[in-house]
């Protein structure tokens, strides 16, 4: 059956998070990003100045970066330098990881303080919650928290858990009941499954396969079939 195909460009943030990449792989990342108009490009954060030299502040590629990636298991202070220093370099946006320490005490007052000590910097924040790990009670807690403490983003994983799922995804918009954007994140792949992701409620796509996607997009909605999934894919 066929299917109508959105404009996923402006859905994509292009994703380099291999830590083994270099220069040249983040200047290729970004070329590519403003080829094909992706929404953005997510890096780590030392890479925020040489991507801001490519990518011109207010352009329609918006800079996205990492904080206290892949674990979040850093002091809070530290979490917050390292955002103040993306911020400097030029970040338009930050995806973090909340202190999952916490989360698993319950400790929901840390857990605040953890994030809005980032999202009082003013730039919009998306929060890894790793929702192909967490169990129910966890994840609705941190959900709550995280929108209290002015995330305007759930970004379902990191890349290093469990690929998201199109059930992720309806449990994310669900929890969220409108008061924050849902990015599918970790194994998007496929055609297909990008296209599902998006029919169920993702609001941006997170990926290292953006190139891939969108020549598949432009062959048509054929199902495509996944290859071996690449790091932080």
């Amino acid at each position: 059956m066929s299917r109508d195909l959105p404009d996923l460009a402006p859905l994509i943030d292009h994703a380099l998070l291999d830590p083994h990449q270099g220069h040249d792989a983040i200047l290729r990342c970004c070329d590519e990003a403003r080829h094909f108009g992706f929404a953005g490009v997510c890096l780590g954060s030392r890479w925020m100045a040489l991507a801001r030299e490519r990518l011109p502040m207010g352009g329609p590629v918006r800079l996205i970066s990492v904080v206290g990636f892949p674990f979040g298991a850093i002091p809070a202070a530290v979490k917050r330098v390292e955002a103040e220093a993306a911020a400097e370099a030029g970040a338009d946006e930050l995806d973090v990881v909340p202190d999952f320490g916490a989360l698993a005490d319950r400790d929901s007052r840390l857990l605040l303080d953890d994030l809005a000590a980032i999202t009082s910097l003013g730039l919009p924040v998306k929060v890894i919650v790793e929702s192909g790990r967490l169990e129910a009670e966890a994840l609705e807690l941190l959900v709550e928290v995280s929108l209290d403490a002015g995330v305007r983003f759930l970004k379902s994983g990191s890349g290093f858990g469990p690929p998201v799922s199109v059930a992720q995804v309806q449990l994310l918009r669900q929890l969220a009941r409108g008061r924050g954007g849902i990015k599918a994140s970790g194994g998007v792949n496929s055609l297909e499954l990008a296209l599902d992701l998006v029919e169920a409620g993702a609001t941006r796509l997170g990926t290292s396969r953006g190139v891939a996607l969108m020549e598949a997009l432009r062959r048509g909605p054929q199902r495509q079939t996944p290859g071996p999934e690449g790091l932080l894919a």
